[in-house]
């Protein structure tokens, strides 16, 4: 893109100018970094109550949690006048039931609504939607 500069993968990760990330709200910060950490394997990087960030080792892509002092979770399915999810997370997984239980063990929900046999929606531990797949 215009504006972007490129680094290939030979330039130090964090000498490089080129990072993209997903930046997700929630009240609690820490517990969505702590869940978002063991669902995906990730270390946390850096975190305090207005938020944080995973460490993916490698590459430029961040994936960080900011306090909302407002927060209206979203619903799922989408209801009309309600706040839809907008964007969601999936992961996929050898064993969606053994993935399913161990998302909950975590604190998220299975949702109500399943349109798929092969994807669980599940709720995190704010609400947001995300899917687990095989």
């Amino acid at each position: 893109m215009r504006g972007r500069t490129n680094k290939d993968a030979s330039t130090d990760r964090w000498e490089r100018k080129d990072w993209w990330g997903v930046n997700v709200e929630a009240p609690d910060p820490p517990t969505l970094l702590r869940f978002w950490s063991e669902i995906l394997g990730v270390p946390i990087y850096d975190i305090d109550d207005n938020g944080g960030s995973l460490d993916f080792g490698e590459g430029v892509g961040s994936f960080t949690v900011q306090r909302a002092e407002v927060y209206e979770p979203p619903v799922w399915p989408p209801e009309p006048g309600r706040q839809g999810m907008q964007m969601h997370i999936e992961v996929e997984v050898d064993d969606l039931a053994a993935a399913v239980e161990h998302a909950v063990e975590l604190g998220a929900r299975v949702a109500d609504h399943q349109p798929q046999e092969d994807v669980r929606v599940m709720l995190d531990p704010a609400g947001h939607p995300f899917c687990l797949y095989t």
